[in-house]
């Protein structure tokens, strides 16, 4: 396990490196638009409970290998140019995890765990931290390496329909976040500067990702994880969509 957290991070690290160099300073610009990783809005912890029922025993083993394969996968297909969409790569890294692990994924298995992610409800807080925002008159957005469909489900799923202004998947240029393609979707859906959208990222290699891009950058640190070691920093950390709405205001 140690050596594929370490190949984990060489393969982000050369990703990273790869996106654009930081962008020079800028002078601050109102804050006119957010765009969101999807997990900062939406929880998947029940896709790690639905993992224990699966594999009793091997849920949190299975649903870790699982979730580092499946951003490695993105990674590594936005490198060699062979994208295909996250539903395949999150059934393509499912298999391999329980491949791995010697765990019997039967169809039915496989079916259920796949389905988790067309069932995601939304964070506690999203629905409060999004209502302040489009108070404020800020338009908002997902920006996902999840297909439409995904996002789309999701969305009914927490009664938020109409809410976002864009529904951006990395799909439309085929190329996964850090990407610089995946991020410039942004900016041309608002049609605003960089230093006009903060990106609210769940990972923290997504955070390093959207900095080197180019935007304020918020990173929704919901795990209480340690900052990735890439270079770059966040403007502003938190654990819920108060705190983002809390920097917004002082930005």
């Amino acid at each position: 396990m140690r050596a594929s957290l370490l190949g984990r991070r060489r393969v982000l690290q050369f990703t990273i490196a790869a996106a654009l160099a930081a962008a020079p300073a800028r002078a601050a610009a109102p804050i006119k638009a957010v765009a969101f990783d999807a997990f900062v809005i939406f929880d998947p912890q029940p896709i790690v409970l639905l993992a224990e029922a699966a594999f009793p025993g091997h849920g949190q083993a299975f649903n870790k290998l699982w979730r580092i394969r499946q951003f490695e996968y993105t990674w590594l297909r936005t490198l060699t140019g062979s994208y295909v969409d996250f539903w395949r790569v999150t059934e393509e890294a499912l298999v391999y995890a329980a491949r791995a692990l010697k765990l019997d994924l039967t169809p039915g298995r496989r079916d259920q765990l796949m389905q988790g992610f067309l069932a995601l409800q939304a964070h506690p807080d999203a629905s409060p931290g999004l209502d302040a925002l489009r108070a404020a008159g800020i338009r908002l957005a997902f920006l996902s390496n999840m297909t439409e469909p995904m996002l789309q489900s999701a969305i009914r799923n927490a009664g938020f329909d109409g809410l976002f202004d864009h529904v951006l998947s990395t799909d439309r240029v085929g190329a996964y976040k850090p990407d610089p393609r995946a991020y410039r979707m942004g900016l041309d859906a608002f049609g605003r500067k960089r230093e006009e959208i903060v990106f609210a990222a769940f990972g923290g290699w997504d955070a390093a990702g959207a900095k080197r891009f180019g935007y304020p950058t918020f990173w929704c640190n919901r795990l209480g994880l340690p900052s990735e070691e890439l270079g770059v920093a966040p403007d502003a950390t938190g654990g819920t969509l108060a705190d983002l709405v809390a920097y917004i205001d002082r930005a």
